[in-house]
């Protein structure tokens, strides 16, 4: 067996041992003198070569690994239940006329309250409902107004501008939680994550342009300047929202955030919804059919917001709003069967184009820089936190970074060939 240690940077290292056998007594009839020779040969073998190049098929494996496509399917299955969610919705304002978007949150805060608030008020120690507002309730209190009106003001806006505005402005969340991220959770992002979020946004504008194509400008639109407006209100105030969440269920615990959003979003949408939306509540006919819709609805409202702290734990806010980009495109799909939505090549190219960004962005992971001051040591792959004991004094913490890559690091072992 070779030992572990880097061989010397020679073109060949070469050992000869060399026994003689010889006999006590040599006669002139012995036989000549025999020598054995042992020569071992390592040979160091220079960078690229010695190895075949990967296959195309190889390479796919390398970037479609297990953990790569268990969290597509992840997002995916976030942009199914918003679709189910859009199609409750649609029957709801358009079949039954029960336009009340403020009473559909409400039952999704009251379902969070019953869950996950009375799961904190029975829990003990630094956990429980108590201490945690003791703490940060207004921090809590100013998250659950962000998350309503987010999505009140993005609801509110298919009153004034078209469809094809409201999918195209709701992209706006993208640059909203990239910027966001860097700044406050300092995130790092590579050349390939810009690359994978822009494909996912030209995804979105060719959905866009095969709506346009189609002549499907559903909405009003009379003053679309105004809901063009609302829209980017809302997607901001979605990634404020997004960005809060991940920092929560990253540092604190995903019951904590949801337990404080069942709380709080049910205290103010309820006030909301007695001001704003009450004669509009009164007017519904009510029959199985509303209420059947209406169940489904909180239903599917609380699986999205159970489930998403779980996707966003494990990847991130940027990832998560990347993979909602194709719930417009399965709400579509649905609607040209429930709605006799005409179709169009395009939504196919579209959604392609939409799952090839997210491969490139989840293809290549981030690093979190913990301290601002080590960032310009990390700009480059592979450096490392230079020995400088001016630039540590005592009793201030070493800055840390966390950095992640599936490329091979500098320094790795040279492959070697034994011969």
């Amino acid at each position: 067996m070779l030992s572990a240690k880097r061989l010397q940077p020679t073109s060949s290292l070469t050992r000869s041992i060399r026994q003689t056998a010889r006999t006590p007594a040599r006669s002139a009839a012995s036989p000549p003198l025999r020598m054995i020779s042992v020569v071992s040969t390592v040979e160091s073998v220079p960078r690229g070569t010695g190895t075949p190049a990967p296959s195309l098929y190889q390479r796919i494996r390398k970037v479609l690994t297990r953990d790569l496509l268990v969290t597509l399917a992840m997002g995916q299955v976030l942009s199914l239940l918003i679709c189910a969610i859009s199609l409750t919705s649609k029957y709801l304002a358009d079949d039954l006329h029960a336009n009340t978007p403020v009473f559909q949150s409400f039952l999704n805060y009251i379902l969070l309250f019953l869950v996950y608030t009375t799961t904190l008020a029975v829990r003990q120690g630094e956990g429980n409902l108590l201490a945690i507002l003791k703490q940060r309730w207004w921090k809590y209190m100013i998250l659950g107004l962000v998350d309503i009106e987010a999505n009140y003001l993005v609801l509110k806006a298919y009153q004034y501008t078209t469809l094809s505005s409201v999918q195209l402005l709701d992209g706006f969340v993208i640059p909203v939680v990239l910027l966001l991220s860097w700044f406050f959770l300092l995130v790092r992002y590579k050349a390939a994550h810009f690359v994978g979020a822009g494909l996912c946004l030209l995804g979105i504008g060719c959905m866009v342009g095969a709506d346009i194509l189609l002549g499907r400008q559903q909405g009003l639109g009379e003053q679309k300047l105004f809901g063009d407006l609302l829209v980017l209100g809302g997607a901001t105030l979605y990634g404020i929202s997004n960005i809060c969440e991940e920092f929560i269920v990253k540092n604190l615990s995903r019951v904590e955030f949801l337990g404080m959003m069942g709380l709080f979003g049910s205290f103010f949408s309820g006030i909301q919804l007695a001001i704003m939306e009450h004669k509009e509540l009164l007017k519904v006919s009510w029959d199985w059919q509303i209420g059947l819709l209406y169940v489904g609805f909180s239903g599917f409202m609380f699986g999205l917001y159970s489930f998403m702290p779980v996707v966003i734990k494990r990847t991130s806010a940027t990832s998560v709003n990347l993979s909602l980009l194709t719930s417009d495109l399965y709400s579509l799909f649905c609607g040209i069967f429930l709605f006799q939505y005409k179709f169009s090549g395009l939504y196919l190219l579209s959604f392609v184009v939409i799952i090839l960004g997210l491969v490139f962005y989840a293809s290549s992971s981030t690093y979190v820089v913990q301290d601002p001051r080590v960032y310009k040591q990390f700009r480059n792959t592979g450096s490392q936190l230079a020995n400088d004991p001016t630039q540590l004094r005592p009793g201030v913490p070493e800055p840390s970074v966390t950095y992640t890559s599936l490329g091979p690091e500098p320094g790795d072992e040279l492959p070697v060939r034994v011969d």
